[in-house]
């Protein structure tokens, strides 16, 4: 008998022409038994003809599709087939859920450590999609962080890989003892020949949303490609690559029909990581019928228990115990007095360490170059609530992240800042900085304020002024204080990097990897601070969220939903978070902050949480800051 792993080994190999070693392998392995569950196949035959023309980031104004991915870092993985799959299905759920807050991430990493096939060494979207629909179903980026490592080599399945948290100065991350999931419900291949495959494919992205399909990659496509409609001519169709489909459409210059696809290689890659591609001739062997689709099932309006992983599990000795001991503390908060559990000697029990946030202000003040919405916005015209979760029907917030995962990280300060600037990106243009999302791992690695041991909020903004901070495709989160970049203003492998094959081996860091030259940095052209209600209320409105600074307690660390309140004698602010509206409850009549967390989607509501106004809320009005992003 072929040892499975051996096998798809050596059938990577022969697809890649004897050239495995090569920098173009990027993770499709073709499954050789097709996998499908459809419960009508007459309802896909019946559809309306499609558009000519559609494109999911922009119907009618709105941008449907979810962030971008970088497969090759921290180091290489060939991890197409799960990007494809996992995208693929979070923009279909933004599209079932009409682009309402929040957008679902779903986890790449979950496949490549607990998923069917061969991990960083390659798989099947059709095999991925068949995984997110078992029982256990998928869970989201906040909480399995994709590492770029899987089951192939180093990063087995467990319940960590699932779901975790790390607290600071624990000795081993636990799991959360419930968090949301994401459950696939039909899923199959997109049939047809020729024509009819073309249409096939049309079809299913209009009526369904964006598919997953296999690609040749050609050198020029790799090397030369930074925008415009790809035609290859050299007849390459040797599938080695999956990427996701998200529209199509017509351009008048050259008389070309053209797909629209989402890659896996960074926004720094092609057009902001996107690329169009000649349609309806086969190219590059898009339409040989490798693509593949996937709808959702709503299981996001409620969180579940936890559960140890049932595919391709390879637990850890702790992973059993971790969700006991879980067990056991969710019922320690429900049923113990919470007056005796949350104080101790009659004080306030506080984080003993963590994310420190060192309020020392700007290093030469504040940086104002116009008017500010304190000063001319009348108190009068301001509504009685305001959420940029939903103005208008429109979500103007960029994604929800965790700091505290694959490790403990002090980055609060760094989180909630870049948080309330990228949200303040697509405020101000909502088209052009869709999905944006910053790289706190390099705003950690140069020290911009501080480190995974805490820092200051004020920093960040001025980084942003006069350095300018990538997108998280450049550098992805992995909560670690690595070697101080001493020049971050030029390029540097700790602000923006790349990778080739072959994946790392289990056990050692990756190799062939090299700083990108050229990336696009983010700038902000202002910054300040804001304090008091009715000043906060004014920026919020007039200019976006912004990042404050409150004092954690054990108990707001256990905070589950509603308008939270706690009295303090005394406030110490330890933590960062951002502010992005305020409300008003009709039954109580009082008022609230919205505020957004960097702790998971498990934590709160959503990853958010309602705080009282003008009192035992703390200390959210005390320290603020603000910037303006350059546009």
């Amino acid at each position: 008998m072929w040892d499975r792993k051996l096998l798809l080994h050596f059938l990577a190999f022969i697809l890649q022409d004897q050239t495995f070693g090569s920098q173009h392998f990027q993770g499709h392995i073709r499954a050789t038994e097709r996998l499908q569950h459809i419960k009508n196949p007459s309802l896909l035959k019946g559809r309306a003809t499609p558009p000519e023309n559609w494109n999911w980031g922009d119907v009618d104004g709105m941008n449907f599709l979810t962030v971008s991915r970088n497969q090759h870092i921290p180091q290489y993985c060939g991890s197409c087939w799960a990007m494809a799959a996992t995208s693929s299905l979070s923009d279909r759920i933004k599209i079932m859920r009409n682009a309402s807050w929040p957008d679902f991430n779903i986890s790449p990493q979950v496949l490549i450590s607990c998923g069917p096939d061969d991990g960083c060494h390659g798989g099947d979207s059709g095999n991925a999609n068949a995984f997110m629909a078992s029982g256990d179903g998928i869970t989201d980026e906040t909480c399995s962080i994709y590492r770029a490592r899987g089951h192939d080599n180093g990063l087995n399945c467990s319940s960590l890989e699932v779901c975790e948290t790390c607290d600071p100065g624990a000795a081993e991350c636990t799991t959360p003892d419930s968090y949301y999931r994401f459950r696939v419900d039909e899923f199959g291949d997109v049939g047809g020949e020729g024509d009819a495959q073309v249409k096939a494919m049309m079809a299913e992205i209009y009526h369904g949303g964006p598919i997953a399909c296999g690609i040749a990659v050609p050198d020029d496509l790799v090397a030369n490609y930074t925008g415009g409609i790809y035609y290859d001519t050299t007849g390459n169709v040797e599938i080695e690559h999956d990427i996701s489909v998200t529209g199509y459409g017509h351009d008048e210059a050259t008389g070309w029909d053209y797909w629209i696809i989402r890659n896996s290689w960074g926004t720094y890659w092609g057009e902001q990581g996107y690329f169009r591609l000649r349609k309806g001739i086969n190219n590059i062997g898009i339409e040989s019928g490798t693509c593949t689709w996937a709808t959702a099932v709503n299981t996001w309006g409620k969180k579940e228990p936890a559960v140890l992983p049932a595919q391709n599990t390879q637990l850890t000795k702790n992973s059993g115990p971790m969700i006991f001991k879980n067990k056991i503390m969710e019922l320690l908060y429900k049923f113990l007095d919470q007056a005796t559990y949350f104080t101790e000697n009659g004080n306030v029990k506080r984080k003993t360490s963590g994310c420190v946030v060192l309020n020392h202000g700007f290093s030469n003040g504040p940086l104002i170059l116009g008017a500010q919405p304190k000063d001319y916005m009348p108190t009068a015209r301001l509504p009685k609530s305001w959420d940029w979760r939903n103005v208008d029907g429109i979500n103007y917030l960029s994604w929800t992240v965790n700091q505290h995962i694959p490790k403990y990280c002090g980055s609060c300060w760094a989180q909630g800042t870049l948080s309330a600037i990228a949200d303040r990106f697509i405020v101000a243009d909502r088209n052009k900085y869709a999905n944006i999302a910053f790289s706190a791992q390099v705003i950690i690695n140069c020290r911009a304020g501080g480190s995974c041991e805490g820092g200051n909020p004020a920093g960040v903004y001025e980084f942003m002024n006069k350095v300018g901070v990538p997108h998280v495709t450049c550098m992805n989160y992995d909560a670690e204080d690595h070697v101080k970049v001493e020049d971050c203003s030029k390029p540097d492998m700790g602000v923006c990097r790349d990778c080739t094959w072959p994946p790392a081996e289990a056990g050692k860091p990756g190799e062939n990897c090299w700083a990108k030259q050229n990336f696009t940095r983010y700038f902000v052209n202002e910054y300040g601070t804001i304090s008091g209600a009715e000043n906060m209320k004014k920026e919020i409105y007039k200019r976006g969220p912004i990042a404050c600074t409150i004092d954690v307690t054990l108990k707001f660390e256990h905070y589950g939903g509603g308008i939270y309140t706690e009295h303090l004698d005394r406030i110490g602010l330890n933590h960062e978070i951002s502010v992005v509206g305020w409300g008003l409850d009709e039954q109580t009549g009082q008022e609230y902050w919205i505020g957004r967390n960097s702790w998971g989607t498990y934590w709160g509501e959503f990853g958010f949480f309602r705080i009282g106004m003008y009192g035992d809320n703390l200390g959210i009005e005390e320290s603020c800051f603000w910037a303006v992003p350059q546009v």
